[in-house]
């Protein structure tokens, strides 16, 4: 699956909250998640292999999923 993160998930990946998330734990954590997802979803309780815990929202496109933003808690 092709797994497409946004300009704007990229740019929080550098904020203090969302701070030893990885972009390999975004594409893991996206790639873990079964079925199709037509409308934009929050999915919740991921963690980065520093332990950090954090969500996603994401959606399916044409081209594959579309990672939207990346919250961290």
């Amino acid at each position: 699956m092709n797994v497409i993160i946004t300009e704007h998930a990229r740019k929080r990946l550098r904020d203090y909250r969302q701070d030893k998330i990885t972009v390999v734990d975004i594409i893991t954590a996206t790639t873990g998640i079964p079925g199709r997802i037509p409308t934009a979803t929050r999915f919740r309780g991921f963690f980065a292999k520093s332990g950090r815990m954090f969500d996603i929202v994401a959606k399916d496109i044409s081209d594959g999923r579309l990672v939207i933003t990346v919250i961290g808690k």
